[in-house]
């Protein structure tokens, strides 16, 4: 008999925990509920529970035996200020909060996990040495303020050392079941950038008397495309997207000011750089050009999230012995989006990777045909949490044999 035969994970159980955190979703560092519920389950299976950590992220600790490797396993707790639109049973009770990205499932997924991990500890089945840390973050949308690195700034590494760790994310479009991997970078750097052209307000029938912020903030739109057509290698990414341009109270006065604001993203971290140095080279350009003053805030977000090589190799055969090979894909695509998770790859080696969250957005209806995560209309594949759960009890499994 193998493992999940003796262990199966309990797929009403985690259905029950899902619709639960989908029904009272939190946005980030407020993801009370969700703690205490995450909190409860671990300590009922014997776990050692560490809360409060990043104010409601939760740490679940499995010991057996002296040393031995140290595993980590994530999941992202945090819901997004989204009216849900689903019409299902267990939709939102929370006005302009819902869990559109699938966190609650992420969640439901590791608790899964998590109780199998238990009951294997209570009956002598993990063998030989170990350590199983349960990560359970909080604030994965919030941006670069992000929950990951609050933790890790609050000491999660130094108080639950990992030799490696993982996290999962649902991915709509891929059959369910489905297992996607890419070594290397995976997702995208983040950044914010909001760009400042001071200059001279002035009547609009007399422009000669004003400097106008507009011409230059103008320009910029424009010649910030340049960057990526012009000053990026064209097998690498990156992406400038002009986001929001604001000047001006009405038709017939020159402004004192523009102001654009832009999302920046690279898959490569000297992409990033480069983006950053061509972004200021060229506002200071144009408003010398125009001569306004002008003012850059970079913020830089979330890094590029880079898997190690040798973790996601793991990662492909244990999920190619759970599905099979017609259901894992091992040289996935890399994705324009970004991720927290990237800051403890920064530390510790490891895996980010994707389950296949089925064609349709389960929420949407016919009508509406395919939608993505943050959509109002989306819902997590209950479906998933079997495969999900199980991939994380077979990972452990494979990486304390080794």
């Amino acid at each position: 008999m193998n493992t999940f035969d003796l262990f199966p994970p309990n797929e009403a159980a985690m259905k029950s925990w899902r619709h639960t955190i989908h029904q009272h979703p939190e946005l980030g560092f407020s993801e009370f509920a969700t703690s205490r519920l995450v909190s409860d389950c671990l300590a009922q299976w014997g776990y050692e529970v560490h809360s409060g950590i990043a104010t409601t992220g939760v740490v679940g600790t499995l010991r057996w035996g002296e040393g031995g490797p140290r595993l980590g396993l994530r999941a992202d707790m945090d819901a997004l200020p989204i009216q849900e639109l689903t019409g299902l049973p267990w939709a939102s009770r929370t006005q302009g909060q819902m869990h559109a990205c699938g966190h609650d499932g992420h969640t439901a997924m590791l608790l899964g996990a998590a109780e199998v991990f238990g009951r294997m500890h209570r009956e002598g089945r993990l063998t030989g040495r170990g350590t199983l840390n349960l990560i359970f973050q909080p604030a994965e949308e919030l941006g670069g303020g992000g929950g990951a690195r609050r933790m890790l700034d609050e000491g999660l590494l130094e108080r639950f050392p990992c030799d490696a760790v993982f996290a999962m994310h649902n991915y709509p479009g891929v059959p369910t079941g489905h297992f996607c991997f890419r070594s290397g970078s995976f997702m995208a750097s983040s950044d914010r950038v909001l760009i400042r052209f001071n200059g001279k307000g002035g009547h609009g029938a007399l422009p000669h008397l004003a400097v106008d912020p507009m011409l230059p903030a103008a320009t910029t739109v424009l010649a910030l495309q340049t960057i990526v057509g012009r000053n990026v290698d064209p097998i690498d990414a990156a992406v400038i997207s002009v986001g929001r341009i604001v000047a001006g109270n009405t038709y017939n006065v020159i402004p004192e000011m523009a102001e654009i604001e832009l999302s920046v993203r690279a898959l490569r971290p000297e992409v990033r750089d480069l983006l950053e140095a061509r972004i200021r080279g060229l506002v200071e350009g144009q408003a010398a050009a125009f001569g306004v003053a002008s003012e850059v805030h970079y913020e830089r977000g979330y890094p590029v999230l880079v898997n190690s090589v040798h973790e996601t190799r793991l990662a492909v055969e244990v999920a190619r012995e759970l599905v099979g090979e017609a259901r894992v894909v091992d040289d996935s695509p890399p994705l324009s989006g970004s991720e927290d998770f990237a800051f403890i790859l920064q530390q510790v080696p490891g895996c980010y990777l994707l389950i296949g969250n089925g064609d349709n957005g389960f929420g949407a209806g016919e009508h509406l045909g395919p939608c993505s995560v943050h959509n109002p209309h989306y819902d997590f594949n209950d479906a998933c949490l079997a495969p999900g759960a199980a991939f994380w009890v077979a990972l452990g499994e494979r990486f304390f044999s080794e």
